[in-house]
């Protein structure tokens, strides 16, 4: 199948940036689209951001503008640089791809989750 394996939370101050990598391994044959969700405890998992193996990107209403979404095919690799970070922004964000792997159906595939905390 497909793993994912998400890096670079942690602890920043407001207005501080960080960027968020997700790299995907396993038998992979192809990977659709990749993005990312996030989750605060009580609530749903949210859109963050999505781009399709073309490049074509989409945003949540609350990021645009201060975060990218970015991927390297060759690597399977999703990236997420967020900028101009706020308190609201504090989540576990989740990596995802919706990919086709030897053997099984094209389904997606989610990351564990990396924390990110906005905070002075």
């Amino acid at each position: 199948q497909v793993q994912l394996v998400e890096s670079g939370g942690g602890l920043v101050q407001p207005g501080g940036a960080l960027r968020l990598s997700c790299a995907a391994s396993g038998s992979i044959i192809s990977i659709n689209d990749m993005g990312w969700y996030r989750q605060v405890p009580g609530k749903e998992r949210d859109l963050v951001a999505t781009i399709t193996s073309g490049g074509s990107t989409n945003y949540a209403d609350s990021v645009k503008g201060r975060f990218t979404i970015s991927r390297d095919n060759a690597k399977f690799t999703v990236y997420l640089q967020m900028n101009s970070l706020k308190f609201e922004d504090t989540a576990v964000y989740y990596c995802y791809a919706l990919a086709t792997a030897f053997g099984y159906a094209t389904r997606n595939y989610w990351g564990r989750g990396t924390q990110v905390t906005v905070s002075s």
